[in-house]
């Protein structure tokens, strides 16, 4: 990936422009960590870019960025810009282009963000972000007092880069959180979410959720239970604690997996019923919420003879034939009939028993 950026970026500068690899790439490659984006800034606008790129799939103009498929990769090439006039504490109501990469770094949040790379693989180091990366501190670019109140979603950013890092936030930073966390009720649950989702489901996570508990942000959240929940590896059961199901929005399958643990967490999960019911997953997620035993409650599983209606040996259409009827509502209860005596193994699954059981219990009543 680095080698065809490279490539991008001297393709740009053949046309006579200049252009940097921005952002967390070069961080994470000065950090040694693994990185998957590649985010590109020019002096080309987005016009010009069109020009020189056929593999254009989007275009922003609003915000002065394309993205292109480059040798099958996914760049975000953004036009070197100045922000102004902040609406809604997120959104700047005017950008406008400029022409070099010192005017549109300092527009970036946090210096760690700030270190580029030309053409030529050279890092270019403008506002000490390779300092604040051996030092591991989170710092913002220019005055938090102001950065903040222009963009209240950096306050969740400068955490979820903490928890990420494992790196101290800058103390003047951190106070001016604390004096402007109210101004994320003004930032998109849908927003916040993504970011939170992200610091909830990092390995480092506790560090994260200490944050937001010190620099008193739970209650701007919405989570103002957050200092009472159990530290699991698990985001959906982070979420799961925090009764937040009808102030976030959650895709149906997180919806459904909170409605579940809320509903199986107070219940004996080694209870076959149970276990049963809701499957492996759920109760593995409240396993971990209660600190009990998963190795035995995977053996548990195992030991059960179904584990869905689908795996009775005798299928409903089989079922008909030994009856001799046509599919109808009488099947429903007869299934469940053989789900509870297979599951309470009163019944043995296979075949032979399960059409014994039905001759004798439903042909000769």
């Amino acid at each position: 990936m680095y080698e065809t950026a490279i490539k991008l970026l001297q393709k740009i500068s053949s046309f006579g422009y200049k252009a940097y690899i921005i952002g967390g790439y070069p961080r994470d490659l000065y950090l040694k960590r693994s990185s998957s984006d590649v985010d590109i800034c020019t002096d080309a606008t987005p016009m010009e870019l069109h020009n020189i790129f056929s593999e254009i799939v989007y275009t922003s103009s609003e915000y002065g960025s394309v993205t292109i498929i480059y040798e099958n990769i996914k760049f975000e090439i953004t036009t070197f810009r100045k922000e102004f006039n902040y609406k809604d504490s997120r959104h700047p109501e005017k950008i406008e282009y400029v022409n070099s990469l010192e005017e549109d770094i300092i527009r970036r949040d946090f210096t760690i963000n700030t270190l580029a790379i030309d053409k030529n693989g050279n890092e270019i180091d403008l506002l000490n972000a390779k300092r604040d990366l051996d030092r591991k501190l989170i710092k913002m670019v220019g005055n938090p007092k102001i950065r903040l109140k222009e963009d209240a979603l950096r306050i969740l950013r400068a955490i979820r880069f903490a928890t990420i890092l494992n790196f101290e936030i800058d103390p003047v930073l951190k106070l001016y959180i604390k004096k402007y966390g109210h101004y994320l009720r003004k930032i998109s649950n849908d927003v916040k979410k993504n970011e939170l989702d992200i610091i909830f489901s990092n390995p480092n996570k506790e560090y994260g959720i200490k944050l937001l508990i010190e620099l008193k942000l739970a209650g701007h959240l919405d989570i103002p239970n957050l200092k009472n929940i159990k530290i699991t590896p698990s985001m959906i059961v982070t979420w799961s604690q925090l009764n937040a199901l009808y102030k976030y929005n959650f895709n149906s399958i997180e919806r459904e997996s909170i409605l579940k643990i809320n509903e199986v967490k107070d219940k004996n999960i080694l209870d076959r019923n149970i276990l049963y019911r809701y499957g492996l997953y759920t109760c593995t997620m409240v396993a971990e919420l209660k600190g009990l035993d998963k190795k035995k409650l995977n053996e548990e599983f195992a030991k059960m003879p179904i584990r869905s209606k689908l795996d009775i040996a005798l299928s409903p259409i089989e079922i008909c034939k030994v009856l001799n009827k046509e599919a109808g509502s009488f099947l429903k209860p007869i299934i469940d009939d053989l789900e509870t005596k297979i599951l309470g193994e009163k019944l043995p699954n296979n075949k032979t028993d399960i059409i014994h059981y039905l001759e004798e219990k439903y042909l000769k009543s």
